[in-house]
């Protein structure tokens, strides 16, 4: 049986969204200093607001100004800070009601270690020196001692000047990805330039990438099968936006493709070819990325194109 492998594996993309007019005005406050809750139909202020009560739905839009002092709710001791976390020295979560506010804001709270936390222990906020209009313009919370702000909010038109009209989110995973004795052996023939995949026992189907078990009988699978390396493109997309961590000129073509031999159909970049004239049924072959153990893309044989009926249970 052959080595396992493992590996780190990070999923990283950055996530774009357009705010209303509560998310503007809550962010663009927090740009200038300024903490923003809106009444609930039931005269709670939330904190942060939210576009519609969450009791009744309706569509929220009383907004008003609160203290950026508060209260610990609750709250849990982080050692070990992480990538891009507020800190990074050991710092505690905390869920933080603001003076004015009726439901808590989750933060970062600066302090020497947990013996210096409480619930009921005052705060105010540390405001970031460099602000742009996001929840990180809180930089973290404080102890404080001092007079405790306003218990009653202050009406706020939420009108700023330049407002915050969208953000940016990166989100990313890191974790550590084992693939497993099949795909580990798929991998594996990869370094060699080869294809390979595993046929079911019951129905004989011959899966690429192996899964080490048959989709449709669910049965396990060992039988090795070498397969292509020419295939045919039974489907494809033209991508028309550029992805910002791949060096490819846009418009190109990303294809399902059958490898001679296996019946299901991975998928891979079409190039050698004008985007335009990449068509169902044309036949190609893959070219091996220089030093590396994958498939950079494929290209045309030059055969003539596969008959439909060859491979129409694979589109």
């Amino acid at each position: 049986m052959p080595d396992v492998l493992s590996a780190p594996l990070v999923v990283e993309f950055p996530f774009t969204r357009s705010l209303g007019p509560v998310q503007s005005a809550f962010l663009t406050g927090l740009r200038e200093r300024t903490v923003l809750g809106v009444r609930a139909d039931d005269g709670t202020v939330l904190v942060p607001p939210v576009e519609y009560d969450p009791v009744t739905a309706n569509e929220l839009g009383d907004l008003v100004e609160v203290a950026p002092t508060g209260t610990v709710t609750t709250w849990a001791w982080n050692p070990s800070p992480r990538r891009d976390q507020p800190l990074d020295t050991p710092f505690a979560w905390v869920l933080v009601r603001l003076d004015g506010a009726g439901t808590a804001l989750l933060h970062a709270l600066d302090a020497p270690g947990p013996d210096a936390v409480g619930t009921g222990m005052r705060v105010r906020i540390r405001w970031a020196a460099t602000r742009t209009g996001a929840i990180t313009d809180i930089a973290c919370f404080e102890p404080y001692e001092g007079e405790p702000g306003p218990s009653e909010p202050a009406p706020h038109t939420g009108e700023f000047t330049g407002p915050v009209t969208g953000i940016v989110a990166p989100a990313r995973l890191d974790y550590v990805h084992t693939p497993g004795r099949a795909q580990s052996a798929y991998i594996k023939a990869l370094e060699e330039r080869r294809t390979v995949g595993e046929r079911c026992p019951s129905c004989r189907k011959v899966y690429v990438p192996p899964r080490g078990a048959c989709p449709t009988c669910g049965v396990a699978t060992a039988e090795q099968v070498e397969v292509g390396p020419r295939g045919t493109v039974t489907t494809f997309c033209i991508v028309n936006i550029k992805a910002k961590n791949l060096d490819i000129e846009v418009p190109y073509v990303y294809a399902h493709i059958a490898l001679d031999g296996a019946d299901l159909a991975l998928h891979g970049r079409i190039a050698g070819i004008p985007y335009d004239q990449v068509r169902m049924g044309l036949r190609v072959e893959p070219v091996w990325s220089e030093g590396a153990r994958h498939v950079d893309h494929y290209r045309p044989t030059g055969e003539p194109d596969a008959d439909y009926d060859t491979y129409k249970e694979l589109v």
